[in-house]
């Protein structure tokens, strides 16, 4: 039995060798649809692992009061509405009567996304953000001191001139020199480096480690235009807590912002694990355009080699009549076949599978993806070209079989 399966092996083997442009090309056919679909998958999987690395570090007790609500309507389209800014006034008012148990508050704003920082005869490009914090902001947005230490409350009561530097400026004004306690200017304002973060890289092209924290009064005083937006983000300790929290602060900030009990809020409240929730979606939608896209292209593939095959059974049909009449069994003659279309759909899915695990390392080089091994669609993969080789070789297959071998050697 094993012999004979060998030799069924061997005489597919060398017809897809004697065949090899028709091979070659329904190959391409197959692999086009895997690559789409390994490629697209491995590239949403780096997006979505790059989005919980970044995110998860904040936790899910935290929650944020911001100018932005995000509402989902029908069919799952989500609308933002865009309510009034958030001023000084209101984050303080804010901070100063939340006094919800085992909570920290944080408060900041973005002075600008384009700042030049100086250290001594160096400087940056102007492509610097800084941010105004006080003592809870880097805690509370899951943001870890490498070396150093980070911004304490007399810092901030103080208003201390100190600031809180991304990783990046290591290599970049500093030299590769120890930037702790070097002074740098922001605007002509000098600032004392307290603490150097540890690298976050990039998020959809912005880079996390070119950003300067400093104090939000001296913030306030370098950047001083006006309609500034503040953002609060609350953390709660025990997580049991964090909905009570919520209703806490929901109401607190109501009150700040005089609305009646008849008013919708005009601010938005998000957990943090709720904006992982929202882009995940947005994944997922790529997930499913990767699989339409796919199974257009499969299905197409699969009539090609189906194609393909009933053409290479019409051409063999004399070979087929001489094996019969020395004694081959249909199941012989089907098996041959069939183990043809298997072979060339395996190629064809494992070029795709290669292909598409490239283009997903590309594009996760690309944006500064984190690249994991796509595991899942890769037995997706070989598990569709399986399915396309059953399908589009059982009717060729059992065609071979069924012929006559007096008419097939009489075939010309």
């Amino acid at each position: 039995m094993f012999s004979l399966l060998r030799e069924n092996i061997r005489i597919a083997l060398n017809s897809i060798r004697n065949q090899s442009l028709r091979t070659v090309l329904t190959v391409l056919i197959i692999a086009i649809g895997i690559t789409a679909l390994v490629g697209i998958l491995s590239a949403v999987a780096a997006l979505e692992n790059t989005i919980s690395k970044d995110f998860a570090s904040m936790g899910a007790n935290t929650f944020n009061i911001q100018r932005y609500e995000f509402r989902t309507q029908r069919l799952g389209i989500e609308e933002r509405k865009v309510n009034p800014i958030i001023s000084y006034r209101e984050v303080k008012n804010f901070k100063d009567k939340f006094k919800y148990p085992r909570t920290e508050t944080a408060i900041s704003f973005t002075g600008t996304n384009r700042a030049e920082i100086k250290f001594e005869n160096e400087k940056t490009d102007p492509e610097i953000a800084v941010l105004g914090v006080n003592e809870f902001f880097l805690e509370n947005s899951g943001l870890k001191v490498e070396d150093g230490r980070e911004f304490n409350f007399f810092d901030i009561d103080n208003n201390n001139n100190v600031a809180v530097i991304g990783s990046d400026f290591k290599d970049g004004i500093f030299k590769g020199q120890d930037p702790i306690n070097k002074t740098i200017s922001i605007r002509g304002a000098k600032f004392k480096v307290i603490g150097v973060l540890e690298s976050k890289g990039s998020t959809f092209g912005n880079n996390q480690d070119l950003r300067v924290f400093i104090p939000i009064q001296h913030a306030r005083s370098i950047f001083s235009q006006p309609n500034i937006n503040y953002s609060l983000s609350v953390k709660v300790t025990d997580k049991e807590m964090l909905e009570a929290a919520q209703d806490e602060a929901i109401i607190t900030f109501r009150n700040i912002r005089g609305l009646n009990p008849k008013e919708e809020n005009n601010f938005g409240l998000e957990k943090s694990d709720d904006l992982i929730n929202r882009i995940l979606s947005i994944t997922g939608a790529l997930n499913i355009a990767a699989w339409i896209i796919s199974i257009i292209t499969i299905f197409g593939s699969s009539i090609a080699l189906m194609n393909i095959m009933l053409v290479t059974v019409t051409e063999r049909t004399r070979e087929i009549g001489v094996r019969k009449a020395l004694g081959a069994k249909n199941s012989t003659i089907a098996t041959q076949f069939f183990l043809e279309t298997l072979v060339i759909g395996q190629i064809g899915g494992l070029i795709g599978i290669i292909l598409g695990i490239l283009i997903g390392l590309g594009v996760s080089s690309a944006f500064d993806f984190q690249f994991t091994t796509p595991w899942k669609a890769i037995l997706w993969a070989t598990g569709i070209t399986i399915v396309v080789a059953i399908l589009a070789g059982s009717y060729p297959a059992a065609k071979a079989a069924k012929q006559d071998p007096i008419e097939s050697l009489r075939y010309e």
